[in-house]
């Protein structure tokens, strides 16, 4: 009889204890949520506020040799570059998942400006699967472009100081911004002007393949909403002491015939009209580029400055 009660008492003990469990498991589940949010929120600030390692590359260069916490801080590097670049293919291959379901409008959107999709053709097999995949991944890129701009932002936060990463974080719905606009302008201003050209530069009868088609609106648009992203790369690359402004304000001349040989190789047609759509937009951002590297160098200047303590007074 004793051995019987013993034995309640562990089961309603056991019973007890699995009901407050149950009972108190929601709360600990939110309190838990709520603290790991803060412990990451804290984190995220005191990275945001710290400072690089002011180390000379050269100094680093000749310690590989020799040091081995320098080759090992190059290795870690690496390693987290390789987990940048992860996760980010592993967004980017939702986001062309994702893209399936309405990839075939976005394909009716982009052949308007050739009457539709029934206005081009498939000569191979696989040429309406490949265009489908191709406009899918464009459609992936602009989708992840805020989370791929994030990737390079933390990436290179690590040796900016603490202005600098918060202008770029706050930079990155600019450089979406940036990236679709130079979308637009591709689809919307110069597309306009260079198919006509294209299709009555001679008396041949035009039938656009869809392969070719897609391709050359998809690659177009890609490598110009790129080049809008040249003010927010060199407004880094000043932050990270690469580029200095002085330098891009001296040879302007030079950058301008720069453009103009990218205009050419990227320009779907050879007239200086189309040629002269995609310089102009470029020129712009380019003297854009030079007032937000005097801008960066001068916060730069600035948190150099807070980083080392003024001398102490009688100190000889």
């Amino acid at each position: 009889m004793r051995n019987f009660f013993t034995r309640l008492g562990q089961d309603i003990l056991v019973y007890f204890r699995v009901l407050v469990t149950i009972i108190i498991f929601p709360f600990k589940l939110i309190f838990n949520s709520i603290a790991f949010l803060f412990r990451a929120l804290y984190k995220f600030n005191k990275f945001l506020n710290s400072f690089p390692d002011e180390r000379p590359i050269g100094d680093i260069l000749s310690d590989l040799a020799n040091d081995e916490e320098t080759r090992k801080a190059l290795w870690d590097q690496i390693d987290n570059l390789r987990a940048h670049l992860l996760r980010s293919v592993a967004m980017l291959s939702l986001a062309v998942i994702v893209s399936f379901w309405f990839a075939q409008d976005v394909m009716a959107f982009l052949a308007e400006p050739v009457g539709g999709l029934q206005n081009l053709q498939a000569i191979q097999v696989t040429e309406e699967i490949g265009v489908f995949m191709r406009v899918s991944l464009s459609v992936g890129i602009a989708l992840t472009f805020p989370y791929l701009a994030f990737e390079v932002w933390l990436f290179a936060a690590y040796g900016m100081y603490p202005r600098e990463k918060k202008l770029g974080l706050a930079g990155i719905p600019a450089a979406t911004l940036l990236f679709l606009t130079g979308m637009a302008f591709t689809f919307y201003v110069l597309l306009p002007a260079a198919l006509p050209f294209l299709g009555s530069f001679t008396e041949i009868s035009q039938f656009w393949t869809a392969k070719e088609y897609f391709n050359f609106v998809t690659g177009l648009m890609f490598w110009i909403g790129l080049f809008f992203e040249f003010p927010l790369v060199i407004f880094v690359l000043t932050s990270m002491g690469l580029v200095k402004p002085q330098f891009l304000a001296e040879y302007w001349r030079i950058a301008i015939v720069i453009i103009a040989v990218l205009a050419a190789a990227i320009t779907p047609t050879v007239d200086p009209v189309n040629m002269g759509l995609v310089m102009l937009p470029m020129i712009l951002l380019y003297f854009i580029s030079i007032g937000l590297s005097y801008i960066a160098e001068a916060g730069r200047k600035k948190d150099v400055e807070v980083k080392q303590p003024a001398p102490e007074e009688g100190a000889g």
